[in-house]
């Protein structure tokens, strides 16, 4: 019974504190990624059912990542120009017509260009929900929040995986409707639940200039182009839990159902263990989880060189796993964190570049290492990119601000000069020691002076000054 009790406290810490909105934005993740069919069987469904060569599945399959490569960018674009909400609402629609559409079209030119279209709209809304999910939860709740929001991410797409084989069996069009259909879904959700988070427009400062952001500004961010550097690098890591392993595996020997059970641990983990994580690492040090989780996925993957048995390499996705929970929601965290208030779009936009780049550099990187030089190097491979990672964050975070510095410059309304708030702390300070002798000699003194001075009208003045210095530190404090 304390285990349960203590069990639900945590749940309901986790959940608690969080505005309805981020609720709204969460069912809409997990409604879109139950769905997410077409991903898990298209290259079957082009193999299988259309009959194509192995060769034209792998070519829709890049452009489908091409297109999202260049989307992550338009979308960021969108995001900071239309708003958080009319993109999501044009990038959810645009997922549900392609969606519908590529299970009607026969000719290969037309799949294939379909395929890219698909790629474009499903990875559009990336940019607009983390930049919404940054302007709606507090600084200090937002590493819970993508936490949760990656938890609905891959639970739903372990349930979608799960039911993609058992839909296939019947239809495969049936499976692109049925994803067109819960897209719309979002689609409405997002219509009539979620209000537009985008803050008020940059104005211009006396010198003439103004705080509008483009991707000229993202690309000249040396900082933050280095976060998407290590990201790529960490993603190109990650990647290897679908692409390289399963080859190598292929290649020693194991099925391909002995690959489905390894790499079922990766989602089964990421489901149980996420939550009670998050809340272990909520409040430390990002620099030295970054760090940490860099290091231990490339060190995880390096690990599978020495696996013999798929209980070996069940362990070795355990490890990679644990880093994967640890990283996704810090390293989000972090570019919020960096990103200004009036251009987190194009921010998050170029952040989803890297791992957009890593899904199309990933399995040519692989198959070029594993047939040129074997198995082994790529999971050496693996282990040098973690600990460049590792170390790149260390040095990068080294050089940040104190985060309680950045998280007050974005916590000013959008147009306001980014120091107004901390200027009000000083002020205060030197109110506080007046108030101290003035409280005992005012109290006693002026309460039986006030009746007898109130027809003077000099007196009168006085006395709200009194009353408004008084309530300078409550209103500071709030």
């Amino acid at each position: 019974m304390p285990y349960a009790l203590r069990a639900r406290r945590a749940v309901r810490e986790t959940v608690s504190g969080l505005p309805r909105e981020f609720w709204w934005l969460w069912t809409s993740t997990l409604v879109n990624r139950l769905g997410a069919f077409v991903a898990t069987f298209m290259a079957l469904y082009l193999t299988l059912d259309r009959g194509y060569s192995a060769t034209y599945a792998g070519l829709v399959a890049a452009l489908h990542g091409l297109g999202g490569v260049i989307s992550s960018l338009g979308g960021g674009v969108m995001t900071d120009r239309l708003g958080r909400r009319p993109t999501l609402l044009i990038a959810q629609v645009a997922t549900a017509a392609s969606v519908a559409l590529l299970g009607f079209v026969r000719d290969p030119v037309t799949i294939a260009g379909v395929a890219f279209l698909v790629g474009m709209a499903s990875n559009a809304s990336r940019p607009a929900v983390q930049a919404m999910m940054a302007d709606i939860v507090r600084p200090e709740d937002r590493i819970r929040a993508f936490s949760l929001n990656y938890w609905a991410i891959n639970l739903g797409f372990a349930i979608s995986s799960m039911a993609a084989g058992f839909i296939a069996e019947v239809s495969y069009r049936a499976g692109f409707l049925l994803e067109a259909g819960m897209t719309m879904v979002c689609a409405i959700v997002v219509f009539l639940r979620l209000p537009e988070s985008r803050p008020a427009e940059p104005v211009k400062t006396a010198a003439g200039s103004d705080r509008s952001v483009g991707l000229g500004t993202v690309l000249r961010d040396g900082r933050f182009m280095s976060v998407v550097g290590l990201s790529f690098l960490v993603a190109l890591i990650f990647q290897q839990g679908s692409v390289g392993l399963p080859v190598a595996m292929g290649a020693a020997g194991f099925t391909p159902a002995e690959y489905g059970m390894a790499i079922a641990v990766n989602g089964v983990l990421i489901v149980v263990l996420q939550i009670p994580v998050t809340r272990f690492i909520e409040h430390r040090d990002p620099r030295r989880l970054l760090v940490v989780s860099s290091v231990l996925a490339g060190y995880g993957f390096a690990l599978t060189a020495f696996a013999g048995s798929v209980g070996v390499i069940a362990l070795t996705v355990c490890v990679w796993t644990l880093a994967e929970i640890v990283n996704a929601p810090t390293q989000t965290g972090l570019v919020v964190r960096l990103s200004p208030v009036h251009g987190r779009g194009r921010y998050q936009g170029m952040y989803t570049m890297s791992w957009s780049v890593a899904a199309l550099v990933a399995p040519l990187l692989s198959g070029f290492v594993i047939d040129r030089f074997g198995a082994e190097w790529l999971w050496g491979l693996c282990a040098v990119v973690g600990t460049v990672a590792g170390v790149g964050y260390g040095v990068l975070m080294r050089r940040l601000p104190e985060e309680t510095a950045d998280e007050t410059a974005e916590g000013t309304p959008a147009g306001a000069e980014p120091g107004a708030q901390p200027v009000v702390e000083p002020m205060t300070k030197p109110v506080e020691p007046m108030l101290q002798p003035v409280e005992p000699t005012t109290q006693p003194v002026v309460e039986p002076m006030a009746k007898p001075v109130e027809p003077v009208q000099g007196a009168v003045r006085a006395q709200p000054e009194v009353a408004a210095v008084r309530a300078q530190p409550e209103v500071g404090a709030g």
